[in-house]
């Protein structure tokens, strides 16, 4: 268990963090943010702003030595750094699972593989692929496999044509 007045470790700093913080802040735990945007929502009101690079080490280091539990506030940040911090500290979510949601293609991987049903999907790499992709795919979204976030990355697309044009904006 982890009692109040602890210090809580986030990397990430945007509004999904400013909500955890104020959140933390109301059931009285401190709380230090990793972020490099120095005008970051979440760094604004934390405790403790660390800007730096989401791999700094001497970053890490400082939420390791000072935080009894680190979390991310997004996917999009290094697994790799949260891997590092897990050997130095709680860390949740692991960077394994972190790694897994980073990219779609792998997520959608990893769920069929438990035996979850996952919609319907093509792996586009080329525009070229977009003509080997099932008719039945359409009408449908292409998304990027990695950095698409909250509408971004990922385009409501009819038919081919419209993929074909998609593709080439993303």
């Amino acid at each position: 268990m982890i009692f109040p007045d602890a210090m809580l470790g986030m990397l990430g700093g945007g509004q999904l963090g400013r909500m955890f913080t104020l959140a933390a802040h109301s059931m009285g735990y401190r709380v230090t943010v990793l972020d490099p945007d120095p005008l970051s929502p979440a760094g604004a009101i934390a405790d403790v702003h660390l800007k730096a690079a989401y791999q700094d080490r001497e970053a890490l280091q400082q939420l390791a030595d000072t935080c009894v539990a680190v979390t991310t506030e997004f996917e999009n940040v290094p697994a790799d750094s949260l891997r590092w911090l897990a050997s130095h500290c709680t860390v949740r979510p692991a960077g394994d699972a972190v790694a897994v949601a980073q990219d779609r293609i792998r997520e959608k991987t990893f769920f069929r593989s438990c035996g979850l049903d996952v919609a319907p999907f093509a792996v586009i790499e080329r525009d070229t692929d977009i003509d080997t992709a099932p008719a039945g795919l359409f009408p449908g979204i292409l998304k990027r496999a990695r950095f698409g976030y909250d509408g971004k990355g990922q385009a409501r697309v009819g038919d081919a044509t419209e993929a074909h044009r998609a593709f080439r904006e993303m």
